[in-house]
Formats: C-alpha cells, structure tokens, sequence
C-alpha cells in the first residue's frame, strides 16, 4: 500500500482530513458556498503516493464529472497529470466510496453537454474558463 501525502494546501488537506476523518458525515461541501463536495482519490504521477483531492460533486447517472478547473488558473492542477497517468480513482462521495476509472472527454459534444451539467451545479466553473486561455479539461469517472 502506498503511503498517503497530504495537500500542501493547509484548507485542501484539513477538509480530506474532516472528510474522512468523520467517515464522510462532515466536510462534505466546499467551505461557505453549502455545495457538495467528493474526495478524489489517485496515485502521484511522480511520487506513487496516495493523493487525495476534494471537487465539487458533479453526477451524470451513476458517473462523476471532474473538472480540471484549478479556479481558472493558467496550468492544469496536478491531480489532472495523475489521473492521465492513471486512471484508476476512488471517489468518496458522503459516506460512500466507489472504485471508478476515468477518462478525458475529448468528443465536442460530449464536452458542452458535461459542461453544461458541471456549470449548473457549480456556476463558477463559467468564470474560471472565461479567465484562463487554456480549455480546462473534463474527466468522466465511471464504475469499474
């Protein structure tokens, strides 16, 4: 089993930490907004280790859409190198922990219909696109 690293965000690791520390009955939304929240779970691309990450929950059927949004920053988040270079997550989801794969959408259709859902659940996700110049990738996280 590797070994766990956490976030060097302190409010990234201490929400993972609430999250599973109470078996996913607290921490469950992202700060003030009251919005759900899941915890990615994947391996460093570099390092093997655990890494675990909190993004809005975002569903379509019994799938999971992540957005690589990184708050509209210039470069990918790191997480997004991990999950390219493995695509075997689990997703904790409240008290629920499913083992997912995922994949980058890269169908043009695909795309704006996940969109559209992600930007309804977290309109945000509007604003942070329009910030940056790069296409902030969407992944689908489905059931293994």
């Amino acid at each position: 089993m590797s070994k766990y690293i956490p976030s060097t965000s302190k409010w990234v690791a201490d929400q993972v930490e609430r999250y599973e520390g109470s078996g996913g009955t607290e921490g469950t939304t992202l700060r003030e907004t009251g919005l759900p929240v899941i915890i990615v779970i994947n391996r460093g691309h570099k390092t093997g280790a655990i890494r675990k990450t909190p993004l809005m929950r975002v569903v379509d059927g019994e799938n999971y859409i992540l957005i690589a949004s990184q708050g509209g920053a210039p470069q990918h988040p790191k997480w997004y190198h991990n999950l390219k270079a493995d695509p075997n997550v689990e997703i904790r989801d409240k008290t629920e922990v499913h083992a997912m794969r995922v994949h980058e959408v890269v169908d043009a259709d695909e795309r704006r219909r996940l969109w559209a859902i992600a930007v309804k659940a977290f309109p945000p996700y509007r604003d942070y696109q329009e910030k940056t110049e790069r296409v902030i990738p969407i992944f689908v996280a489905e059931p293994r």
